[in-house]
């Protein structure tokens, strides 16, 4: 099973980093972007929109998966935002987007980012979830054995 089921060879995946102004604080990105991806799901859900996720910064980093000296906090904690997408192709996020429902929506999530916006697509090359534990099991025992 795919992370984002029906996930088709050549779908793309839309990222926008978002850093909110100081004057506004979490809860108001929340708002404005719940009201625009409930937009997206309910008008493009049918033509092209497969799913997607808001992720927040933590302000913690991994010591262990960075390679840049000791790692410190992230000065973007509750800050930084990463609202990412899942498209059929790079023409239904498009289209999506001349939408004179969702632009409203779209402008009012840009008012509170310091940074304005950037949507960087990409094309996906690897999803995959976890192993279950007797799957996991197996995949180390056919490890062992060709090695």
């Amino acid at each position: 099973m795919a992370l984002i089921n029906n996930f088709p060879h050549g779908g793309i995946v839309t990222i926008n980093r978002v850093i909110l102004k100081k004057e506004f604080n979490i809860d108001d990105l929340q708002e404005r972007v719940a009201l625009m991806c409930e937009n997206v799901k309910t008008y493009h859900s049918e033509t092209g929109f497969l799913g997607g996720m808001v992720v927040l910064n933590s302000g913690q980093i991994s010591n262990e998966g960075s390679d840049r000296g000791k790692a410190l906090d992230s000065e973007f904690k509750d800050r930084e935002a990463l609202i990412i997408t899942f498209w059929n192709s790079y023409e239904d996020h498009e289209n999506s987007h001349k939408s004179d429902s969702f632009q409203p929506l779209f402008q009012k999530v840009i008012d509170v980012c310091e940074n304005g916006n950037e949507e960087i697509v990409y094309d996906m090359l690897w999803q995959g979830e976890a192993y279950t534990p007797e799957m996991a099991k197996l995949a180390k025992e056919a490890k062992e054995k060709n090695q």
